[in-house]
């Protein structure tokens, strides 16, 4: 009965030493509200497609690092001196999986005065 609580002590020893921990970040969730009064926006949306392999942003692929910069410089290209929140629409393409969701949400959640909606795959 010694040696086999040893050796559960080693395995777990083992498990314990060889696995990976990765670090867990949070990302902000909106809900929908009521549809009270509907405006139109000043500026239209920034489309972004996502995919397996690449992003592409209005048209245009781009690198995940540089999604932030890019679409920062379509805010401020619009109207430098008025701070309004511009829409930004995710399409989701192909077998997006959720960890390349939630790495793009990261890097959109630093461009300033931005909103963001999910529509889907496609």
């Amino acid at each position: 009965m010694t040696s086999l609580i040893d050796v559960i002590f080693l395995l777990l020893l083992f498990f314990m030493l060889t696995s990976t921990f990765s670090k867990f970040s949070e990302v902000e969730l909106t809900a929908g509200g009521s549809g009270a009064n509907v405006t139109t926006p000043a500026h239209p949306p920034v489309f972004v497609q996502l995919s397996v392999e690449n992003v592409v942003l209005n048209g245009n692929a781009v690198s995940l690092e540089k999604l932030a910069e890019g679409l920062s410089a379509l805010v401020q290209a619009d109207e430098p001196e008025e701070v309004t929140s511009r829409s930004v629409l995710v399409s989701l393409r192909g077998q997006v999986t959720a960890q390349r969701l939630t790495d793009l949400l990261v890097v959109l959640r630093r461009a300033p005065n931005v909103s963001v909606t999910v529509l889907g795959t496609s």
